[in-house]
């Protein structure tokens, strides 16, 4: 299980991000609220998107967690951080597969598209659901640690 979890978003996640700090503290994760801290409806996913994916990066056994309108910007900013694996989330069932086959280290939601509870249900089976190992998984993220280089 990851032991800190970092979280960010836009203005757009702003508000979904600040329901789902409270809920990761009372399951006793230690969570690091990457900003922004206040609503700014001129902030750029971006900004956000690349301190949450550095500390991930530099953090063993942590996760980030990215907000944004429709999940997709943070995704894409994130990816460009070396050794990040984020994927969008929309259902558990997604989140799983992607945990146990991709090793997926940053969730981004879509805060347009998926209800409070509906999020603390992914963002669950994110941080609790572990990475298989299986050979052909391994196989498949060192090709894609290779694309990196």
């Amino acid at each position: 299980m990851a032991k800190i979890i970092y979280i960010g978003s836009d203005h757009g996640g702003f508000k979904l991000k600040k329901k789902l700090v409270t809920f990761l503290e009372k399951e006793n994760y230690l969570v690091e609220d990457m900003g922004p801290l206040k609503l700014n409806s001129k902030d750029d996913y971006p900004d956000y998107a690349s301190k949450v994916a550095k500390k991930v990066t530099h953090e063993t056994n942590s996760r980030g967690i990215l907000l944004c309108r429709n999940g997709q910007g943070v995704c894409i900013a994130a990816n460009k951080i070396k050794g990040i694996r984020a994927v969008t989330g929309f259902s558990q069932k997604m989140i799983k597969s992607t945990r146990l086959d991709d090793n997926a280290n940053v969730l981004c939601l879509p805060a347009d598209y998926i209800t409070e509870k509906e999020a603390k249900r992914i963002v669950s089976t994110f941080l609790k659901t572990k990475y298989s190992q299986l050979k052909r998984h391994k196989r498949r993220l060192m090709k894609v640690a290779r694309l990196e280089k």
